[in-house]
């Protein structure tokens, strides 16, 4: 497996089912970096210089290591109930949300919901979120009203690598482009 493979797995792992490889998490997250690497290596060539590499060089920056480097985990995007100590924010006046052709209609009528995962995600300028929503197919973009939003009482909370998360975005404070 490549680097890119081997980070998807990780995200798999360190995200949604920490069991494939026979690990757990605590209820931050944190995965001990040594069973990590113990349960990925029985499949593939896996050490702790590969996992430093994928860190380091991962363009979505999904992963944090704690200080000693005992410890990683996802810095967001889980459908497993983590607390990964986000700090609550003010968001910026606008965010953004792309998705694909195929949610519109959903979204139009709903809002953003966070599906599977914990949180809905929000980018903090158009053409990032242009790129998220060509991962479904033709993007489709929502300009979020996050001032009214945060005005309104919701609460907004910024990521490690920098992705905006709330809970959801009623139909009311979206529009879309």
């Amino acid at each position: 497996m490549g680097l890119k493979e081997t980070s998807k797995y990780m995200s798999l792992i360190l995200r949604h089912k920490p069991e494939t490889i026979g690990i757990t998490l605590d209820e931050h997250g944190w995965a001990d970096v040594d069973e990590l690497i113990e349960g990925i290596s029985r499949t593939q060539n896996f050490n702790m210089d590969i996992l430093e590499k994928i860190v380091r060089t991962d363009e979505k920056q999904r992963y944090s290591f704690n200080d000693d480097k005992t410890k990683i985990r996802a810095n967001q995007g889980h459908s497993i109930e983590v607390d990964v100590e986000l700090e609550e924010k003010e968001p910026p006046e606008i965010l953004w949300h792309g998705t694909g052709e195929k949610f519109a209609t959903s979204i139009d009528n709903i809002g953003l919901i966070p599906k599977s995962r914990l949180y809905v995600h929000l980018s903090k300028d158009a053409e990032t979120a242009t790129i998220v929503g060509r991962r479904h197919g033709k993007p489709v973009l929502y300009m979020v009203n996050t001032r009214e939003m945060y005005k309104d009482g919701f609460k907004f909370f910024l990521s490690k690598n920098g992705v905006w998360l709330t809970k959801e975005v009623p139909v009311r404070y979206l529009e879309k482009q």
